[in-house]
């Protein structure tokens, strides 16, 4: 099993704001497995926050033994990924690009959806909202009516005018609004704000508090809002999913929090039988990542998969969205490839083939 790391820089549209940091720029890491003439392809960005870059990430992936790595032609990799999790020495970032190629390249060996392959039911999936960051009122309203028709929008709060922004939004669209505080609010501020917010046809709020906020402040938020609690920061590996219940109405689950599409699904059923509302998120990033997460639509009430759509180019193809539609990709897997014409442009440094 070969496998191969590019660094892709990616583009954005508008400089990306949320409560803590901005970027116009995105770096990705991202893998190729290769055999018996198959390729299987997953991602995962840099991400400061939660201290990853392109380095730290590529080192985790070079801990992992070859004939460990050859182990994926012949067994599942749900199967591997305590191995892979230990070798990686617990790098969840490294490991979710990994463990996304390792699905793909199953699907597409067997030449079936990844959702397939895990069984699971081909019902009608929900939308992904479109993410609109943080910036002055008008400017916010200006990258609404960029990407009009979509039927619901997530908006990124955890400013002093918070309240403003959806109100001038909500004077342009009568779309479904979701926000995202991202552990920018206060209790008070949080149970104020969900009352304002509900008025305003807001459907829930995700993450209010940050991680450090005290259960208390939590439950009372949980217990007292207007509007359902979802969490997205508290929710980071499967453990997380039984903490939330009680602190939170539903999970938002990111692939490069808790190590891949192995985990993920695990997370999302565990938390459909604890009864919290369940959706997958992405970060901006390009098609393979946005496929990858895509796989686990059957399973979600809410989706958050827009990380393409902000980008103002990218040398990779698969799941599209369109205008909060998914359409599925044509290819076996995740559904995502290289395009291999555009790739010079957006690498930031040579392949590197790792094993």
């Amino acid at each position: 099993m070969k496998l191969t790391v590019y660094r892709l820089s990616l583009p954005l549209k508008h400089a990306f704001t949320i409560a803590r940091n901005s970027i116009d720029t995105q770096s990705s890491l991202l893998v190729q497995l290769e055999h018996d003439g198959v390729c299987g392809y997953g991602e995962v960005t840099e991400d400061s926050f939660y201290r990853h870059s392109f380095d730290s990430m590529l080192q985790s992936l070079r801990k992992i033994r070859p004939d460990t790595l050859d182990r994926y032609a012949s067994e599942s990799p749900s199967e591997l990924w305590p191995l892979m999790h230990d070798q990686t020495q617990g790098d969840m970032f490294a490991l979710s690009a990994l463990d996304m190629a390792a699905h793909d390249w199953h699907g597409k060996r067997q030449g079936m959806p990844t959702w397939k392959v895990w069984q699971l039911p081909g019902t009608d999936v929900v939308d992904s909202s479109f993410t609109i960051g943080i910036d002055s009122p008008e400017k916010m309203v200006q990258k609404l009516h960029e990407e009009p028709g979509w039927r619901v929008y997530k908006i990124k709060l955890g400013t002093e005018r918070d309240i403003e922004i959806v109100t001038e939004l909500r004077r342009h669209s009568d779309a479904v609004f979701r926000v995202d505080a991202n552990c920018g609010w206060t209790a008070d501020q949080a149970i104020d704000h969900s009352l304002r917010l509900a008025a305003l046809g807001v459907e829930f709020i995700e993450q209010p508090l940050p991680i450090d906020a005290s259960p208390q402040d939590k439950r009372r938020v949980v217990r007292e809002s207007a509007l359902p609690i979802i969490a997205d920061e508290d929710c980071q590996v499967t453990a997380d999913i039984e903490r939330c219940d009680g602190l939170y109405h539903g999970v938002n689950v990111k692939l490069c929090k808790c190590g891949g599409l192995s985990p993920a699904l695990q997370m999302l059923k565990q938390a459909r039988q604890l009864g919290l509302k369940t959706m997958i998120g992405c970060m901006v990033e390009s098609s393979i990542g946005i496929s990858g997460a895509a796989q686990l639509l059957p399973l979600l009430d809410f989706a958050d998969l827009d990380g393409a759509v902000l980008l103002a180019g990218e040398p990779c193809v698969g799941v599209r969205i369109d205008k909060g539609i998914v359409v599925a990709s044509p290819l076996a897997g995740c559904g995502g490839d290289i395009d291999h014409d555009r790739l010079p442009e957006f690498l930031a440094s040579p392949p590197l083939v790792v094993a």
